[in-house]
């Protein structure tokens, strides 16, 4: 999500190509076997800068970026680098300072209006730790909780958005709560938003702990992702500098459940894909 933290932009800039190279080496047999990963559509990324939006998916161990980024590196090399903004949660030494050379940034308007300003396509999860955990029975629903503050950034930075759809990471587990109510009930929710801007105490069930109440973290089941980037829409071309954000926010995420429904209809079996 574009989020409201009061992180600078002084994280973009910080880019470490070489660095970005040999980590897209270490994390690609992890996505490719482990995962068996596929990215498709990447030709409708545009030349300039783009503001991708995807459905985020996979707990707290969401490889999501991961298998979008080692694609987008071997099409286009790392002369192009991509920014994904991320939740507060990922910050935290020593990680902190490696994401940031990575590109991987907070979801602050200001990261965001200088990532695409420098002209770089830039990778954002809307629904962030909403639709991360996701119940398994809405796992195929495209839902951002509410956040449209991605369609001020793109109108903003008069960029596009570039909509994309990934299916298979929430087959990880069996995820059965986002347990807003368990964290309500419990007096934590205050504690959590404090921390890091986070309301929810998900429910899980998996290997090799069983259930799971946010930690302890149950190993990722070896589950087939597709990412598919759809076409690109320019919302001031269809929808002019005043653009009602509600409005583009429901076309984009129209456009973007028929690209799920239709990847979910040709999926045959859970996990294997």
């Amino acid at each position: 999500m574009v989020g409201d933290s009061d992180v600078g932009p002084v994280e973009v800039g910080r880019w470490d190509r070489e660095l970005t190279r040999r980590v897209m080496a270490a994390v690609r047999p992890i996505v490719k076997v482990y995962y068996r990963s596929e990215v498709r559509g990447l030709d409708n990324v545009p030349a300039g800068a783009s503001l991708m939006v995807c459905n985020h998916s996979g707990g707290v161990v969401t490889p999501d970026a991961a298998v979008l980024a080692v694609d987008y590196y071997d099409k286009f090399g790392y002369d192009r680098p991509l920014y994904v903004l991320a939740h507060d949660l990922l910050f935290h030494p020593p990680a902190a300072e490696l994401l940031v050379h990575l590109g991987v940034v907070h979801a602050s308007p200001d990261n965001a209006a200088a990532a695409l300003a420098s002209g770089a396509t830039t990778l954002v999860y809307p629904g962030g730790d909403y639709d991360v955990y996701r119940p398994t029975v809405r796992e195929n629903i495209i839902d951002f909780g509410g956040r449209t503050g991605y369609v001020t950034t793109a109108v903003q930075a008069g960029v596009p958005i570039v909509p994309a759809v990934s299916i298979g990471g929430q087959e990880n587990q069996f995820y059965l709560t986002r347990g807003r109510w368990l964290a309500r009930a419990l007096r934590l929710a205050g504690l959590e938003r404090r921390l890091g801007r986070t309301d929810i105490l998900p429910i899980s069930v998996g290997f090799p702990f069983g259930l799971s109440v946010l930690v302890p973290v149950n190993m990722p089941l070896p589950t087939k992702i597709i990412t598919e980037v759809l076409k690109p829409i320019d919302v001031i071309a269809e929808y002019g500098d005043d653009a009602d954000v509600v409005e583009v926010d429901a076309h984009v995420r129209r456009v973007m459940q028929a690209a799920l429904h239709r990847l979910s209809r040709k999926r045959r079996i859970p996990i294997l894909g």
